[in-house]
């Protein structure tokens, strides 16, 4: 499983501290379909222990082969997939083709630093100098992962959250949906029924009530937060500090009626601009004509994922409705 920025920074620490050497491999450049995206990475030590993915397949198991018997010693580019024979062989998507960059980490401040940074939920800009490995620490002014010329670049930060508001099933699969997704998941609901009825012992529920809670969360732009109670008295609750705050997704269960009905209280009992109102969700989750509580807790999850990788999910249908018309009009020609 691909593991988070967290995961493979805490394993490599763990390598150092044993006196290993790590190679740091990211993926910098695809072409084609592409099984991981810019920026992933992966840390393999010398003693053959590995952390996180650049490919999900054969490259893996090449670069832990390699890497381990070879710890790079400056900045260097890989390929892979620039044949027909090397995608077969690594397993590579028809037509797909990675660049990775690799480079020695074994400044034991270097990770820390960046294991600081990522704990205490803070996002910086990484730069590497291709020529002299010189590592740059630079404020993150929404630049995305890239690579020049003269330098790789790569956006460090913290992990992707979720607060879930409400512990019933919906939320209960939302939690468990969203941990195997990587999210950190934090759950709370104040209704003592709930509470003691909560079935996920090694994820315990936030003591207090919603909106005192995400007050006091620090919401930042890689925090989505879902009220799912189905309770007016504590999904609004939530929704009165949610909606004020940089939370990049804030969503609530309930139907077309219920939403507006819902917006209209914000507007005009609690004083929300309408800006602040259309930053709701709601109905919650993209379509898939789901019943279940798990179908439901999974058609947000999607809705979630696809807005936090810049898809905004109505202009990613169109899109590829777009593609199989054109598909449709070459098999036509």
């Amino acid at each position: 499983m691909q593991g988070s920025q967290l995961e493979v920074l805490n394993g490599c620490l763990s390598c150092l501290v044993q006196g290993e050497n790590i190679t740091l491999v990211s993926v910098a450049k695809t072409w084609g379909t592409s099984p991981r995206p810019v920026g992933s990475l992966l840390a393999v030590s010398s003693s053959g222990r590995f952390f996180g993915s650049v490919s999900g397949g054969c490259v893996e198991e090449d670069l832990i082969e390699q890497l381990a018997q070879h710890p790079v010693r400056f900045v260097q580019k890989i390929m892979y997939g620039e044949t027909a024979e090397e995608r077969h062989r690594f397993g590579l998507p028809c037509g797909g083709a990675l660049e990775l960059m690799a480079e020695p980490l074994n400044d034991i401040k270097d990770v820390k630093c960046l294991i600081d940074h990522i704990a205490t939920r803070k996002t910086c800009l990484r730069k590497v100098s291709l020529e002299t490995g010189q590592v740059t620490y630079l404020p993150w002014q929404q630049q995305a992962p890239e690579l020049s010329p003269t330098h790789w670049q790569n956006v460090f930060g913290p992990t992707w959250r979720l607060m879930v508001i409400g512990a019933g099933e919906t939320g209960r699969y939302l939690a468990e949906f969203a941990q195997g997704l990587g999210f950190e998941v934090l759950v709370s609901d104040p209704r003592p029924d709930y509470r003691s009825n909560w079935p996920l012992p090694d994820l315990p529920l936030l003591q207090g009530f919603p909106d005192d809670i995400i007050q006091d969360l620090n919401v930042d732009v890689r925090t989505a937060i879902v009220a799912v109670a189905h309770d007016p008295k504590v999904d609004d609750m939530a929704l009165l500090t949610a909606l004020k705050s940089d939370a990049f997704y804030v969503g609530a269960l309930g139907s077309k009626l219920n939403n507006q009905e819902r917006r209209t209280r914000l507007r005009e009992h609690f004083d929300f601009s309408e800006a602040e109102v259309n930053q709701l969700h709601g109905p919650v989750g993209l379509n898939i004509g789901s019943k279940s509580p798990a179908e439901i807790a999974l058609s947000i999850l999607a809705e979630i994922t696809a807005i936090k990788n810049g898809i905004q999910p109505g202009k990613a249908l169109e899109k590829k409705e777009d593609q199989i018309s054109q598909t449709a009009a070459c098999d036509i020609r």
